[in-house]
């Protein structure tokens, strides 16, 4: 992985997205570096190791003894404070840390940055995967890695061409980036542009973006109609894997719709989520939403 800053790499091409008869300009999470600039585009750079979600990481028989609170808490929420309904609106009690990066759980976003900022994954590898990255990019931690193969490899014997176009970006790699928006446009529009160094998801090692094999539309909005993300959408919650960033979700997550950005979770409590129709880790956990920087 690069210690010198790179180049501060392109911005993806994101149309407006229509929400309410009003146009929205689309911030994106990821900001890969072969990305397409756009001028009317609004994006987002998003964005470890080895800890991954167990059969017991969801335990019903021990949360149904918990107190279900009026409102979900506003901070990280603790065993002894989750609800024990299985409505979408009702939170899991978290048997992996929410704060530690090397937790498949870790919740990284506009309001909770990772600790320490500057951390590196100790078990970065490249997966057998198809790549349209190098470098940095084409590395994932194990967990993730192995996951990613079985996924890419089921996708595969289903006529679905998948490729790794973003994956791990490192704290300096962010810093260049986040620091070439700033000296450009200023800060408030570098925060509609990039993640703030320490923010990414990517930086985990746990989150990746995927491109469809015949490459049409990587990080564009029409990527959602494509054979990848269509698949990827029905199926990767049954590799570990959720859209991080889903569509209407913003004024949750901080980001618009990125059909292209999977995290990894661990199988059980994303197939949770998936049965529950629970859209992202926010609700899932009973944190609260992150549309803003504080």
């Amino acid at each position: 992985m690069p210690n010198n800053p790179q180049p501060l790499p392109s911005r993806r091409v994101f149309a407006s997205l229509l929400t309410a008869g009003a146009g929205m300009a689309a911030l994106a999470a990821c900001t890969p570096e072969n990305a397409t600039p756009s001028p009317v585009a609004a994006n987002a750079a998003s964005e470890a190791p080895s800890a991954s979600a167990s059969p017991s990481a969801i335990n019903p028989s021990a949360a149904a003894t918990e107190p279900t609170p009026v409102e979900p808490p506003s901070v990280e929420p603790t065993p002894s404070a989750m609800p024990t309904s299985t409505a979408p609106s009702q939170a899991v009690a978290p048997q992996h840390s929410l704060t530690d990066p090397t937790s498949p759980w870790v919740v990284v976003n506009k309001h909770r940055p990772l600790a320490p900022q500057d951390f590196v994954p100790a078990d970065l590898v490249q997966p057998g995967v198809r790549l349209a990255v190098s470098g940095e990019a084409a590395l994932l931690n194990s967990t993730t890695a192995a996951a990613a193969e079985k996924m890419f490899g089921a996708a595969a014997a289903e006529g679905i061409i998948m490729t790794l176009a973003s994956g791990y970006r490192s704290y300096t790699t962010q810093v260049a980036t986040y620091g070439g928006y700033v000296a450009s446009t200023g800060q408030a529009a570098a925060d509609r542009a990039s993640a703030r160094p320490g923010h990414s998801e990517h930086q985990t090692g746990w989150s990746f973006d995927i491109g469809d094999g015949a490459g049409a539309c990587s990080f564009q909005p029409c990527f959602a109609e494509q054979p990848a993300a269509v698949w990827a959408k029905a199926n990767a919650h049954k590799f570990g894997f959720v859209v991080r960033y889903p569509w209407m979700f913003h004024d949750t997550t901080g980001y618009f719709y990125e059909s292209w950005h999977l995290r990894y979770i661990g199988v059980e409590a994303a197939s949770d989520m998936a049965t529950r129709g629970i859209a992202t880790l926010e609700e899932y956990f009973g944190l609260e939403a992150a549309p803003d920087y504080l």
